[in-house]
């Protein structure tokens, strides 16, 4: 993750220094914006580099990113995948959230909240799905008073060591039947959340 970071950043810094050369990145005589054909490609994110560099380099970039997958053992790689499923679960979630703009208040929370604490939990198990990340908050708010070892980072970190919500309800102290009915109640609210 480290790795990843210092990568990015270099990248970036790299970017800047190019621009700041040409009199800065997308300026033509000072005025940003302005076009010349100076200025960021088309596309966005980490992507749009990755998949022109080869061709823009004459190759460089591809023995580049070889090297450092070589010299990380396979950690480069692991880093770029682990972002990229980080990107496409946050905008899976994000369209969700725009498709049922009622589900956050029926869930009794508000939409900056779960998708916030979404990214955040993103961050530790990139492919944790939305649902799962609202269903351990809906569990947790219900059963936390009578369970106190049931809560949603207990949930997560359940989660990310492979075994199933109900697995992991039981994990943390819910008998079997316990954690049948609580999985039912909350599969029931975020069903009727998602209503119209």
């Amino acid at each position: 993750m480290g790795l990843t970071c210092l990568l990015i950043a270099g990248t970036q810094a790299e970017v800047w220094a190019q621009g700041r050369g040409r009199g800065g990145v997308g300026r033509v005589g000072g005025s940003p914006g302005m076009g010349n054909g100076i200025g960021r490609p088309s596309g966005t994110g980490v992507e749009r580099g990755i998949d022109t560099s080869s061709d823009r380099s004459s190759g460089r970039a591809d023995i580049g990113r070889g090297t450092a997958a070589e010299r990380s053992g396979g950690r480069s790689n692991s880093g770029l995948e682990r972002a990229r499923l980080q990107r496409e679960n946050a905008r899976r979630a994000d369209e969700e959230l725009r498709d049922h703009p009622g589900m956050p208040a029926k869930l009794h929370t508000t939409a900056n909240d779960l998708r916030d604490g979404y990214r955040v939990a993103l961050a530790h198990n990139p492919e944790l799905k939305f649902g799962e990340y609202v269903a351990a908050s809906r569990l947790s708010a219900n059963l936390h008073g009578r369970h106190a070892n049931v809560t949603r980072d207990g949930i997560l970190a359940g989660v990310a060591r492979g075994n199933s919500i109900g697995q992991t309800l039981q994990d943390l102290g819910l008998s079997g039947r316990e954690a049948r009915e609580a999985r039912a109640t909350v599969e029931r609210e975020l069903k009727e959340s998602k209503r119209r």
